[in-house]
């Protein structure tokens, strides 16, 4: 039964959840959960160039970030990494999120035109609403392909700034205050 778990995985581009494979096989949410769980260790414990990940709210596999050169090698692709602009960005609306133009660029203190673009077109940041104040400026969220590309299961999966600051060995101070990512 796990193999037809596994065949559904797959050839899934996304993640599946647990309901939505469920509905597949037509087993019940609590076997699925537990064919999960022994594939995993299943894959763990044979050490295969793959694992299966828990990400974006489903399970899906994924080559283990080990083989990353390997595989960049094969496919012959340029990385294409964020810049630093970009990448402060896509943090400060990861932590504070739902966050307008303005309030990124006041932490940052630069604008953010150039990177919000950036992180549009990636389709790792998305507009979530406008912000009941005047001008009704656009809110910016993050999105699934945000969890699946830093391979999250959900925003509280995200390091607390705290820890953040002390591994870096910055100053906590003059960023304004943790925003909880959930709320």
């Amino acid at each position: 039964m796990s193999r037809v778990i596994e065949a559904l995985l797959f050839v899934s581009s996304d993640p599946l959840s647990i309901e939505t494979i469920a509905e597949a096989t037509g087993f019940a949410a609590e076997e699925v959960r537990e064919l999960l769980a022994g594939l995993k260790a299943e894959y763990d414990g044979q050490e295969r160039g793959w694992q299966l990940e828990e990400v974006a709210g489903g399970f899906r596999l994924s080559t283990r970030a080990e083989f990353a050169p390997y595989i960049e090698r094969l496919l012959r692709t340029p990385q294409q990494g964020l810049s630093n602009a970009a990448l402060e960005t896509l943090s400060i609306i990861a932590y504070h999120q739902p966050v307008t133009r303005a309030e990124i660029e006041q932490i940052r203190g630069v604008k953010a035109d150039r990177s919000l673009a950036t992180l549009l077109g990636k389709g790792l940041i998305q507009e979530v609403g406008r912000k009941e104040a005047l001008g009704r400026p656009i809110l910016y969220g993050t999105t699934d392909s945000f969890l699946r590309h830093f391979g999250l299961r959900s925003l509280a999966d995200l390091p607390k700034l705290e820890e953040v600051f002390l591994q870096e060995e910055l100053p906590l101070t003059g960023r304004g205050e943790h925003h909880n990512p959930e709320g």
